[in-house]
């Protein structure tokens, strides 16, 4: 496959007018769009332009803990899995960069999650479809998609939407008016004066653990005095990385999950819940090895508790600025408490709002919550088939655990780009494993 050569960085600020539609128009720039734009680049007769409202290109910035690497393979970038000669692969990245035998040599178990966000961004800077500094205020159609922002209208006839995630929290939880709760999405510039301080730690996944590991890490007279670490699960358990659960996280089982019941759907999600969000065994080690350094050889070290299978259902205010954490025991239903100074919300993410559809969302069929989408991921709605809202990263329901996932990115990328395009590219081969009753047709593993 041929590339034409990548521009230079993309003017952040916005790009030329444009008299005629455009064939997508993308809003909202993370891996998601910024993939697609990467498989749409290529052809100049399918004309893109991708906006967000943030001035420059970020990913997870606040929790770029160091040391922490990413949860999948490095080849799980924005192309390489259906497309590894594209120029915006991540060893296209490392080699432009000039570090491709230092990366070799360096021997990483996991990808550095640094690294990765900004080879992101050296991919939005190098597209020149890509646009920051530019928010998407509402879209209408009539015959044609019409995106107004707070700089223009754009006519367009599709368009894709990966806004990504926002915080969660509980409806308890403070963290937009008091300072001494966060969420752990903000953990870079939030937690760094907490010397002497009482922390508590909310949520078992790999956000909680990496916060909980930070806190444990610091030198003596940066250390907390406690860190407690809470957590519904019974225990901190480890993402479920094994081969078989892999196979979960390919093409041929999110067309295979689309089609089962609902019910079937969400049971599959809640069993096998840690196939996507456990905590990966590098970082429970070395938390376990930080517990053994502080129990039993430093001099200076903090509490620090331990308190799965508990349930937080309270936080108060207990005057000078601490709090009392009040959880349920899910064995037990006995309600414990603990005094802190300081909370850290590591409960997650949803799919952010999309307020900018609002003329449109009476049009769009629903699952639950989710705006119900086809096989291309394009949003099942009243309109023509000709024109379509694709919807990115926010069908957990329907395609499964794998959608929010970077498994998946590069796959979803070249369908949705196929689509526009009105071509069909060749899906990767069946997995090894049947999960449809053997009396109906599979593709086997063959050529």
């Amino acid at each position: 496959m041929s590339h034409r050569r990548i521009a230079g960085p993309a003017h952040q600020t916005g790009i030329g007018e444009r008299t005629k539609p455009y064939k997508c128009v993308g809003i909202g720039v993370g891996p998601s769009n910024l993939s697609l734009a990467a498989f749409l680049h290529d052809h100049a007769d399918t004309p893109a332009l991708f906006l967000d409202r943030k001035p420059d290109f970020g990913w997870h910035d606040g929790q770029q803990v160091p040391g922490a690497g990413l949860q999948v393979s490095m080849f799980k970038d924005l192309v390489s899995l259906v497309d590894p000669t594209n120029p915006f692969s991540f060893t296209a990245y490392l080699t432009e960069m000039g570090r491709m035998y230092h990366f070799l040599n360096a021997g990483f178990d996991a990808v550095p999650r640094l690294e990765f966000r900004n080879y992101l961004a050296w991919a939005a800077n190098r597209n020149p479809d890509v646009a920051f500094g530019e928010e998407v205020l509402e879209v209408e159609f009539d015959e044609l998609f019409r995106v107004h922002t707070d700089r223009r209208s754009i006519w367009t006839e599709n368009i894709s939407v990966g806004v990504g995630t926002e915080p969660w929290t509980p409806p308890f939880a403070l963290i937009d008016s008091i300072p001494s709760q966060f969420h752990v999405s903000e953990f870079m510039p939030r937690a760094r004066a907490l010397a002497g301080k009482r922390v508590a730690v909310v949520g078992g996944g790999q956000s909680g653990a990496e916060a909980f590991l930070d806190l444990l890490s610091r030198p003596a007279g940066e250390l907390p005095e406690s860190v407690t670490w809470i957590s519904r699960r019974p225990t901190f358990l480890p993402m479920d990385d094994s081969p078989f659960t892999n196979e979960f996280f390919m093409p041929c089982y999110s067309d295979h999950f689309a089609g089962l019941e609902l019910d079937l759907r969400r049971a599959h999600n809640d069993r096998h819940i840690l196939a996507s969000d456990g905590v990966s065994e590098p970082t429970l080690r070395a938390i376990y090895q930080a517990l053994y350094q502080h129990h039993f050889l430093n001099e200076v070290a903090p509490q620090c508790p331990l308190r799965p299978h508990r349930e937080v259902v309270a936080v108060d205010g207990i005057g000078g600025g601490a709090w009392r954490v009040s959880c349920t025991h899910l064995q037990t239903g006995e309600l414990e408490q603990v005094e802190v100074d300081v909370v850290i919300w590591a409960t997650g993410f949803r799919p952010a709002r999309v307020d900018f559809l609002k003329p449109l969302a009476h049009r769009f069929r629903r699952v639950g919550e989710e705006i119900q989408v086809d096989r291309d991921f394009a949003a099942v709605w009243d309109g023509p088939a000709d024109r379509a809202l694709f919807v990115q990263n926010a069908a957990r329901v329907q395609r499964g655990l794998a959608d929010p996932n970077l498994s998946l990115v590069a796959w979803r990328g070249k369908r949705i780009a196929d689509r526009i395009r009105g071509v069909r590219g060749r899906d990767p081969l069946a997995a090894f494993a049947a999960w449809t009753p053997v009396g109906e047709r599979q593709r086997v593993i063959a050529p």
